[in-house]
């Protein structure tokens, strides 16, 4: 019996990529904090997430050099507007790198998990 490694692994293989992902998004507006009009961008995660999960989409999700497709990029509405334009909120920003940061580490102890699964039940065990 084959195992198909990405039902095995189940939605967390994509949420790790979602997460290095927006890992890089969050730090291009952190290192843009002081760009005069630099506009903070991020994604909705639970949307790009439901949106790979889901079988409807999946020739949209995935080129055909099964590379995933970038997410839909939002700007983020600032709560106060700065005078040179530029969007980023410091703490915002910090806030949300670390609490993603906190979830790609979650991601990947589910994913470890899932291994020892597998190579458990390979082994017989």
């Amino acid at each position: 019996m084959s195992i198909r490694i990405d039902e095995a692994l189940g939605v967390h293989a994509r949420a790790l990529d979602l997460r290095v992902q927006r890992s890089e998004i969050l730090a291009a507006n952190l290192a843009n904090e002081d760009t005069p009009g630099f506009q903070a961008r991020d994604i909705d995660f639970a949307r790009e997430l439901q949106r790979a999960d889901s079988p409807f989409d999946i020739g949209d999700i995935y080129s055909s050099a099964s590379q995933p497709a970038s997410p839909a990029l939002q700007y983020r509405i600032p709560m106060q507007a700065s005078l040179d334009g530029n969007t980023v909120d410091l703490s915002l920003e910090q806030t949300a790198f670390s609490k993603n940061s906190m979830d790609f580490q979650t991601s990947l102890t589910f994913l470890t998990m899932k291994f020892s699964g597998l190579k458990q039940a390979i082994e017989g065990r």
